[in-house]
């Protein structure tokens, strides 16, 4: 096998095969931070990260089936996750509070909505009653 062929870049039907693994694993890596966020008493951080936490997987659920639904899912779902990133920005405090809300901005919700964005306009509708 030549080099080329070894290295190239991944297609674009497997890229999207692993990404569409990304909403499910997202929500399930939510799940201890919801622990140290309601041990906290933080109810309102809770309750927006409860919606995401059932925003994800119901994006999941709507890809699997591939429904007709999906890409509004992934664009409210997305737009969840930047609406987050830009209230933990906002609201933090000054000094490493600050720079710790910009980090997971930029590394975690973010890169998040534009997966959700990126696999709601490839989904391939399926055509019959329940779509």
């Amino acid at each position: 096998m030549s080099t080329a062929v070894a290295f190239a870049a991944p297609s674009l039907p497997s890229l999207r095969g692993r990404l569409a693994k990304v909403p499910v694993a997202a929500a399930v890596a939510l799940l201890p931070w919801l622990l140290v966020l309601a041990a906290q008493h933080e109810t309102p951080w809770v309750v927006l990260d409860l919606v995401e936490f059932a925003a994800l997987l119901s994006l999941d659920g709507l890809l699997r089936r591939r429904s007709a639904a999906a890409p509004w899912a992934a664009a409210a779902t997305a737009a969840l996750l930047a609406a987050d990133a830009l209230a933990d920005v906002s609201l933090a405090g000054p000094g490493h509070a600050v720079l710790t809300a910009l980090a997971m901005a930029c590394c975690v919700e973010l890169p998040l909505a534009v997966v959700c964005l990126l696999l709601g306009r490839g989904v391939r509708v399926r055509q019959g009653f329940d779509s």
